[in-house]
């Protein structure tokens, strides 16, 4: 089956969507430690991912907290149940490692959850930037930790209603200083 891919301007760079033509596969960030590029033998089509699009520049601009669409998630049963539960933790809201792990049923699994956080294929889309360190720290994070940052904050402050063109102008900023 053919794999589609497009690159996608959001607020955080331009972000690689990939997938094959019903389900999307994967949203990759421009820069981070999981930084990722089309490979060779997928074919370029925005068409694939109109939907995609519309549901992320939603969720940027404040009008969407869920999103609802069609994912092809490949991963073991362990890294699957670990994305499953992300979609768990409440919009503008933060657990640890050690609650997702105690959620899931493996209190003791917290590394393990770390670490199928940090191979999650659809990041913001399955809402791994909710995870946060056992003394609230922002660890890890496949984008960066400026991109979570901007994510936890711009969720935090759609909920409290102050999100505006302020917000977004001023992290995009402090976004792209490293």
């Amino acid at each position: 089956m053919t794999t589609y891919y497009h690159y996608h301007k959001t607020p955080i760079g331009s972000v690689l969507l990939a997938g094959n033509g019903d389900h999307l596969k994967l949203l990759g960030f421009p820069q981070g430690a999981m930084a990722r590029r089309h490979q060779n033998g997928w074919k370029e089509d925005s068409k694939p991912f109109k939907e995609v699009e519309y549901q992320l520049d939603n969720y940027f601009a404040g009008k969407l907290r869920v999103f609802d669409l069609p994912l092809e998630l490949t991963g073991t049963k362990f890294q699957q149940t670990v994305w499953n539960e992300l979609n768990e933790i409440p919009y503008g809201e933060t657990w640890s490692y050690g609650e997702l792990a105690r959620s899931i049923g493996r209190p003791k699994a917290s590394r393990a959850v770390g670490g199928a956080n940090g191979l999650n294929p659809i990041p913001v889309i399955i809402p791994c930037h909710r995870v946060v360190g056992s003394n609230g720290k922002l660890t890890g994070f496949g984008g960066g930790i400026k991109t979570k940052e901007y994510l936890l904050k711009l969720e935090k402050e759609v909920i409290t209603g102050i999100v505006g063109a302020t917000f977004r102008t001023r992290y995009k900023r402090d976004l792209h200083e490293e």
